[in-house]
């Protein structure tokens, strides 16, 4: 039988793991138990990773790398950049409502509020957050957008499309996805104040 090169076995070893969290969680996810999923011994587990927190680490970044990929394919330079923004957030959005291993993250933190688990869900939110900081920095050197915080803007931008578009329907009916843009965009792009003419009833 052909022994397995290191490369095979840390493959092994992380999609063994990210099938135990996803179908346990990471908090009854043990090293014994990801080891007989991927059929090596637990000392190879700790040739590849020290402790069980490295290896969540390995699987929040392939996460976190697929997450990114399903937002930049939306992006299309003949478009506007809230055309572009709020169909990458949608995709973070469908990303985030299909995908098996955040959905269970997510619920874990919901229930257990597991301090890794909730540090892993950060650091994807903030992968995200950099991206649209970086398109509102593309955006402001088109002259698309004025000067403001890039950073601050990408923050307040994610919270605002995730509560219209999944917040706001456990009270009130939901929105489609042309209602949540819309909406959004309007937001952004104009405020609430009233413009001059609106204010004289012109």
């Amino acid at each position: 039988m052909q022994e397995r090169k290191p490369l095979d076995r840390k493959r092994l070893i992380v999609e063994a793991a990210e099938k135990s969290f996803t179908m346990f969680g990471y908090k009854a996810t043990t090293m014994d138990l990801v080891s007989k999923l991927a059929g090596v011994g637990k000392g190879t587990i700790y040739t590849f990773f020290a402790t069980k927190e490295e290896l969540f680490g390995e699987i929040i970044r392939q996460l976190t790398a697929e997450m990114k990929a399903a937002v930049v394919v939306r992006i299309d330079a003949s478009r506007s950049f809230f055309e572009n923004l709020t169909d990458a957030l949608h995709g973070v959005l469908q990303f985030r409502e299909t995908h098996e291993l955040f959905i269970k993250l997510a619920q874990e933190f919901r229930e257990l509020g597991t301090p890794t688990v909730q540090e892993g869900l950060s650091l994807m939110e903030d992968a995200i957050i950099l991206f649209i900081e970086r398109e509102i920095e593309l955006a402001q050197q088109k002259g698309e957008l004025r000067e403001m915080d890039p950073s601050l803007t990408a923050f307040l931008m994610i919270r605002m499309y995730l509560a219209l578009a999944a917040e706001w329907s456990k009270r009130h009916d939901p929105l489609t996805k042309e209602e949540v843009a819309e909406q959004f965009t309007s937001l952004f792009r104009h405020g609430i104040c009233a413009r001059r003419g609106e204010e004289q009833g012109v």
